[in-house]
């Protein structure tokens, strides 16, 4: 298929969407950060923006992302750990203490309380005088990823694809500059599968979202444009780059010849890329510049919107800040210093690349057909297909870097004797008790009878069939908390228990 390349900008994108590449504008720096409580978030974002990042990413804790407040008995020890500690409209409001959101574009990696954090979010840029309709970024949203390759899930699929759906639609009317979903392969690629699975497993994740917003009785092209996905940039260098060919690709003939898309926009593949984490090592910690430089150099040369540079420290432990500025610095480089920008795609024509594009595509192809054959991505999941297709290949990986046939610097072959350190990031413990505390102040500072209100609004409106996102904003306006929204939704949808 290498005469369906077309022109950059033009159907089926293969060469990028943007006609100029990145010589009009450069994909957006966007560096994935948060721990602790909102505080010491706010000081990183505060630094990374200091530096030169052009967008803001942000990591929540465990119990954000399970529906727990801070002070839940399954929250103990994990308070802030993996990402800042969000349990009501209070602790976002100190998030973005200082930042203009109608200034920044930002990414929230949230997915079973997706709803319930942008609502914060955008009750935060109403405090601070921005128009809700012009704020930008995206919410991760992905709830079939975390069934294929995560697991922080709470509701079973059925009632959890209603809320995504249900936001699709309210942010089409409310947020129009909002990505209300960004389809993720990053964690699928990160829990070992190939190239080739990535891709299908994401683009059957897409089909799923946007046959169930059709079936809600949204027009495909009313919500398509907002759509954004998620990609992993692996150790192949060759490879990466074809990957994110065919997927431009392979998404441009889906949309319009599946969905019946019409919008142009609605065709586009836009993406954000994030280097591997599973390939950084905690020996020679040094070394993962280099390959998160490698990675990277992928990703631009892809043709990614936005990127996030992993930093060398991650194998050990949360990034420390002189690491987080390395990292970006890696994107300054590729940006500033190497020339490649000035090209609009600077690796066209590579027969090399261009079968390795094919390959891909046929790969996807190939898995798509035999998952519609299934009857659907939720099939493949409850028949746990997808799961094991990805263990498969994990498994076979891990066998060859024992045997030696699969070389990683550092592990397997080159290893030092006495291994060089270096300044580990350490949280401090006090941070989950101070967090703990302004929840306590915010319960009891804030009307009682309100909060009751609201929620008993949400549980009506889940027990019917309305839109549950006003509801949810509602509930957040009065300081609801995470934890107290997701259980009134808990006792409506139940749990998901995985078999």
């Amino acid at each position: 298929m290498t005469d369906q390349a077309g022109k950059p900008g033009q159907f089926p994108y293969t060469r990028g969407i943007y006609r100029d590449g990145y010589r009009s504008r450069l994909w957006t720096m966007r560096q994935y950060a948060g721990y602790g409580t909102a505080e010491e978030s706010n000081q990183r974002y505060h630094y990374l923006l200091s530096q030169g990042t052009t967008g803001l990413s942000v990591a929540f804790d465990l119990p954000t992302q399970m529906g727990l407040d801070s002070d839940h008995r399954m929250a103990a020890g994990e308070v802030g750990r993996v990402g800042v500690a969000i349990a009501s409209l209070a602790d976002m409001e100190i998030l973005f203490r200082g930042i203009p959101l109608d200034t920044v574009s930002t990414s929230m990696t949230i997915n079973s309380t997706a709803a319930i954090l942008l609502a914060y979010y955008a009750l935060v840029g109403q405090q601070q005088g921005a128009e809700v309709r012009k704020l930008s970024g995206t919410v991760q949203n992905d709830i079939l990823k975390e069934h294929i390759a995560r697991g922080t899930y709470i509701y079973p699929p059925k009632p959890a694809m209603r809320i995504i759906t249900d936001l699709f639609a309210w942010a089409a009317r409310e947020m129009p500059e909002w990505n209300t979903i960004s389809i993720s392969g990053y964690h699928i690629r990160e829990a070992g599968s190939t190239a080739v699975q990535e891709l299908a497993f994401t683009f059957a994740n897409a089909i799923a979202y946007i046959q169930a917003a059709i079936d809600a009785g949204l027009a495909v092209d009313s919500f398509a444009p907002r759509l954004s996905f998620f990609f992993n940039s692996h150790n192949g260098f060759l490879e990466e780059i074809a990957k994110f060919r065919a997927a431009r690709r392979i998404y441009a003939w889906l949309m319009r010849d599946r969905f019946g898309a019409r919008d142009p926009r609605s065709m586009m593949l836009r993406f954000h890329t994030q280097t591997a984490g599973s390939s950084l090592t905690a020996q020679q910690p040094d070394v993962n510049i280099v390959r998160t430089a490698i990675q990277a150099m992928a990703a631009v040369l892809g043709g990614t919107q936005s990127l996030h540079t992993n930093s060398r420290d991650e194998a050990l432990g949360l990034p420390t800040e002189e690491s987080a500025r390395i990292a970006l610095r890696t994107q300054q480089i590729i940006a500033y210093e190497t020339g490649v920008t000035n090209t609009v795609d600077p690796v066209g024509g590579s027969e090399a690349i261009e079968s390795l594009v094919d390959s891909i595509e046929q790969g996807v192809r190939d898995y798509l057909k035999t998952i519609d054959g299934m009857g659907g991505t939720l099939r493949a999941i409850e028949t746990g297909f997808i799961q094991a297709e990805i263990q498969s290949t994990a498994y076979e990986y891990q066998r060859a870097i024992e045997r030696g046939e699969q070389v990683v610097v550092g592990v397997n072959r080159f290893q030092l004797h006495e291994e060089t350190g270096i300044p580990a990031f350490r949280l401090d413990p006090a941070l989950e008790r101070a967090q703990i505390e302004r929840l306590r102040q915010v319960r009891a500072s804030r009307s009682a009878a309100a909060v009751e209100q609201a929620l008993a609004a949400l549980g009506q409106t889940a027990r019917g069939d309305g839109n549950l996102i006003p509801p949810i904003l509602e509930a957040a306006a009065c300081y609801s908390t995470v934890g107290e929204i997701s259980d009134r939704l808990r006792s409506v949808f139940g749990e998901y228990r995985e078999a």
